[in-house]
Parts: C-alpha cells; structure tokens; sequence
C-alpha cells in the first residue's frame, strides 16, 4: 500500500505561527489528512496504483525470460545433436544396404530371371 508521510505536528505549529487557534489548526490539520487519505484511495482505485509494475518486478521478468531463453538455445542445441545422430545413422545404414544389394546383385540376379 502507498503511504504518504504528513507530519501532523509541524502542520499545526505552522498553522498556529500564522495566527491560527489551537483548535482551528487542529481542524484543519484532521481536514487535511483526511483529503489526503481520500485523494490517495481515489488515485489507487482509478490508476490501479497495486497493479502497476515497478523496476524490481520487471528485472526479475528480465531474469526468468533469460533463463527461459537459455533453457531454449540448450533445448535447441540437443534437438540439432539427436536430428544430425539420426540423419549419420540412417545414412550409413542407406549405404550399408545399398552397397550389400550392388555385391549381392548378380546372384539375386541370375535366381530371379535366370
């Protein structure tokens, strides 16, 4: 909640060394700290003033975001490894089997047709 400091004391002193009673400046000094508290609960009800960010909140969005962020290169790093495992691995097993049919050819050739 936001507080706003009035110093109730020195308001009446100052009052009472321009002329005001005892009793005037305490009443105007009451009248004042109402408007004060009045004027600060209408300012909060139409800005929001609980719902604003301040810079401490946004620093530690900045901080999540960049360890989300690093989670994700991380992330994206091991996708790349395993997609480039897989694409090696089945090029080896393409070449395996095509270079076992090229050696096997005439065989499976010659049974088949003739």
């Amino acid at each position: 909640m936001t507080a706003i400091i009035f110093d109730t004391h020195d308001f009446v002193k100052k009052l009472k060394n321009v002329g005001f009673s005892e009793e005037q400046a305490e009443v105007i000094t009451e009248l004042q700290k109402t408007t004060i508290s009045g004027t600060l609960e209408q300012a909060k009800h139409e800005y929001q003033l609980d719902e604003l960010m301040t810079k401490r909140d946004l620093k530690e969005i900045d901080l999540k975001f960049e360890l989300i962020r690093s989670d994700l290169k991380r992330d994206v790093a091991e996708t790349k490894a395993d997609l480039v495992r897989w694409v090696v691995g089945v090029g080896i097993l393409q070449s395996v089997l095509i270079t076992g049919l090229m050696l096997n050819w005439p065989p499976i050739f010659k049974r088949c047709c003739g």
